[in-house]
């Protein structure tokens, strides 16, 4: 898949700019209805756009924190380290209407894959959107394991280079919502 301006989201409720190579997961495999998950075509990467009920008892940085830390307990991490915070300014956002505030967060955590003792330091980056007046924080997840070496960087792959931190920007600043019926009544 090419990079696509509008590439629908919920079943059309959102739609945002995906970078090249994104294969939709739930073409391959079942994905929870409150999640949008792609992986790249050529690495480990993945991007994962999650809807999730707004955490009102954590407000600012502590809450980037608390769903960094919920996803390291959700992924079973032997470690999570939290390396910056940073506010994201409202305006850079086509959410930019109904985020109350949005925060970018890096850092690491030890996971192991399904089946395997070995765990690996995986990157994190994650963008939380906190949309209070739908009770919604919306939070996106652009995950860097380390480079697998069986990975070729023959002809082929060339092609398709690993996403960048500039991909995620976009994927975050476009986000779009189409339809709010998608939250519920209100």
């Amino acid at each position: 898949m090419e990079p696509t301006r509008d590439y629908p989201l919920f079943g059309g409720a959102f739609s945002a700019t995906l970078p090249p190579g994104a294969i939709d997961i739930s073409d391959l495999r079942p994905v929870p209805e409150n999640q949008e998950v792609f992986c790249h075509r050529m690495t480990d990467q993945s991007l994962i756009v999650e809807l999730l009920e707004l955490q009102a008892h954590v407000v600012g940085e502590a809450a980037a924190r608390y769903h960094f830390e919920d996803v390291g307990g959700v992924q079973e991490a032997r470690a999570v380290q939290v390396e910056a915070v940073q506010p994201i300014p409202l305006e850079n956002l086509a959410l930019s209407c109904c985020c109350g505030e949005a925060w970018v967060l890096s850092g690491k955590q030890q996971v192991a894959k399904e089946n395997q003792q070995v765990a690996k330091d995986v990157t994190l980056h994650q963008a939380l959107l906190r949309l209070p007046q739908y009770q919604t924080d919306l939070l996106l997840t652009f995950n860097q394991p380390p480079p697998d070496n069986r990975l070729s960087l023959g002809p082929d792959n060339l092609s398709l280079p690993p996403w960048s931190l500039g991909d995620f920007e976009q994927l975050v600043t476009s986000l779009t919502l189409h339809d709010p019926n998608i939250f519920g009544p209100r």
